[in-house]
């Protein structure tokens, strides 16, 4: 492909988001120019422009592409298992994997919320709505089992434990003290021994 020609398949789409991430990540999404990424992709800010009428739309679709990746992780991690906190346990694991991967666009996703406005935002608030549910959806679960405490509410619950997840991306090193598995294993252990019934209480270690 020359540098006149517009973007065509799916393979220039990824290279222009990764490159793009990249970019914003170093930089920042408003210091990051359409010029300096068509630039960096090997093309015309005119070929790049053909994709993406704004640099918003950019960030809009590789934040698209991070909590897809998000989801599509933690629905293989629990697939094949009924057992709810099993689940919980391995839809965390599988959240910390993603998240902690060294991908820029889903480093973006976590702190370019800001740079969104009006439609765009809103796109994105529903994005990632639809994630939660999926997290709200397991928690109920525990809950109607009578897996974890009535008392614990499992909305707070939610925003509290992903938040503390997501926080990581700005801590952890990779080679660091803890791998990802020791990581997510402490993060569980406090976790269950905070909500879980006293009778399931042994249950977070099978």
């Amino acid at each position: 492909m020359t540098r006149h020609e517009p973007l065509r398949a799916d393979t220039d789409r990824e290279r222009v988001l990764f490159t793009a991430a990249r970019l914003f990540r170093e930089y920042g999404f408003d210091k990051t120019t359409v010029r300096q990424i068509a630039e960096a992709c090997d093309l015309l800010p005119g070929s790049l422009h053909y994709r993406y009428r704004a640099k918003e739309d950019i960030l809009v679709d590789m934040m698209r592409v991070a909590i897809e990746k998000t989801i599509h992780g933690i629905t293989e991690a629990t697939t094949g298992t009924e057992d709810p906190l099993q689940q919980v346990r391995a839809a965390l694991q599988a959240h910390i994997e993603v998240l902690l991967s060294g991908d820029d666009m889903t480093y973006v996703l976590l702190f370019e919320w800001r740079s969104l406005r009006g439609a765009a935002r809103k796109e994105m608030i529903r994005e990632r709505d639809r994630y939660e549910r999926c997290w709200a959806t397991m928690l109920e679960a525990l809950k109607e089992q009578g897996l974890i405490r009535q008392d614990v509410d499992t909305h707070l619950l939610r925003l509290i434990g992903l938040g503390a997840i997501n926080w990581m991306a700005t801590w952890y090193k990779k080679g660091g003290k803890y791998s990802l598995e020791e990581i997510g294993e402490s993060l569980w252990s406090i976790i269950s021994r905070g909500i879980l019934v006293p009778t399931h209480a042994d249950m977070r270690k099978i």
